[in-house]
C-alpha cells in the first residue's frame, strides 16, 4: 500500500489524490450577487448538507491552486450573504461546466452558459430555472482554512426556501431518487450519474441491535465465497435462527438439491451451500440466507 506524507506534496499532488479518492462528491451549483449588483454562477464539489433543524448546507470556494487567488463566489458573500443553491441533473451538467470558466468579474455567467436567470422570492441572487431543485439561502458564516494554495472557505449557508420541480416528485411528493437524475463530480475530469440501474438500496440497522458479524460462526466469517456485504447483510439481523428452524430448511427443494448432491463432500458441501446463500441475498432474502449457511 502507498503511503504518503501530506506534508512532502505538492498543492497539485494533493488536490489530485484527494479528489479522486474522496469521490463521488455533490455539486453546489451558487449563484451569488456583489454589492454592486453583479451577478456571479459557479460549481463547486466540496459540498454537502451538515444540519436539518437548523438546514444547513456547507461549501467551499477554495483559492486557486494554480496562483493562490480567491473567486468570485467567496468575494460575493463576503458583500452580501446570500445565495442560491441550484442542484445539478445530467441535462444541464455540460452547462454548468462551461460555467465554471473563469471569466473575468461582472460577467454573467447564466448568459454565457445559457441558463435561465429566475427571480429568487427571499434572497437577492437568482435561481436556475432549469435546476431540480434550488435553495434560497442566507450565509451564516464564512470560515477561512489558511491563505495559502488549496486554503478552503467553508460557507455555512442556511436554508430558507426551497423550490422543487413537480417533474422529479412520486405520488407521495416526496423526491423520486431515480427522477432526479443527479450528477456528482469525481477526480480530474471524471463525473458519474445516479440513474435507475446503478442505483441499490441498503437496509439500514435494525432499531435494536443487530447480532454482528462477530456472531457468526467461523466457517462463515472466513467463507471463501461470502463477501464483506454479504457478512454484513448477515450480521444485521437482530437474532441468529434457533436449530430447529435451520433444520427445517433443509427441506428446502434448492437446499436439498445442494446436500443430496454433496453427501460425504463437506468443503464442496460449504462452498456451495455459501454460493446458494450468497444468491438469497442478493435478492434480499437475508432470513433465509442465514439459515443456509448455518447448516
Amino acid at each position: 500500500m502507498l503511503t504518503l506524507k501530506t506534508e512532502d506534496l505538492s498543492a497539485v499532488q494533493l488536490q489530485n489524490y484527494l479528489q479522486y479518492a474522496i469521490a463521488p462528491r455533490p455539486i453546489c451549483f451558487a449563484s451569488t450577487i456583489d454589492a454592486e449588483g453583479n451577478v456571479n454562477l459557479s460549481p463547486f464539489s466540496f459540498f454537502n448538507m451538515f444540519s436539518t433543524k437548523p438546514p444547513i448546507c456547507v461549501f467551499s470556494p477554495a483559492r486557486r491552486v494554480r496562483d493562490n487567488t480567491t473567486k468570485h463566489t467567496l468575494e460575493n458573500v463576503l458583500q452580501v450573504k446570500e445565495c442560491v443553491i441550484n442542484i445539478v441533473n445530467y441535462e444541464m451538467v455540460q452547462q454548468m461546466s462551461l460555467a465554471s470558466t473563469e471569466y473575468a468579474k461582472g460577467i454573467n455567467e447564466f448568459e454565457k452558459a445559457g441558463f435561465t436567470m429566475l427571480k429568487s422570492e427571499l434572497v437577492t441572487p437568482p435561481r436556475v430555472a432549469e435546476a431540480p431543485v434550488q435553495f434560497e439561502c442566507l450565509v451564516n458564516q464564512v470560515i477561512q482554512l489558511g491563505d495559502s494554495h488549496g486554503a478552503g472557505n467553508l460557507i455555512l449557508a442556511e436554508i430558507k426556501l426551497i423550490h422543487i420541480s413537480e417533474a422529479i416528485l412520486n405520488s407521495e411528493g416526496k423526491i423520486d431518487q431515480q427522477k432526479i437524475d443527479l450528477v456528482a463530480r469525481l477526480g480530474g475530469d471524471w463525473y458519474c450519474r445516479v440513474t435507475a440501474d446503478n442505483l441499490f438500496k441498503v437496509a439500514k440497522p435494525l432499531a435494536k441491535l443487530g447480532i454482528g458479524v462477530d456472531a457468526l460462526p467461523k466457517s462463515v466469517r472466513f467463507s471463501k465465497v461470502l463477501t464483506g456485504n454479504d457478512l454484513g447483510m448477515l450480521g444485521n439481523v437482530e437474532l441468529l435462527p434457533t436449530d430447529d428452524e435451520v433444520d427445517l430448511i433443509a427441506s428446502n427443494p434448492e437446499v436439498k438439491e445442494v446436500l443430496d448432491a454433496t453427501i460425504g463432500d463437506i468443503t464442496n458441501r460449504e462452498r456451495e451451500l455459501h454460493e446458494l446463500a450468497r444468491d438469497y441475498l442478493s435478492k434480499g432474502n437475508v432470513e433465509l440466507a442465514l439459515k443456509v449457511v448455518l447448516l
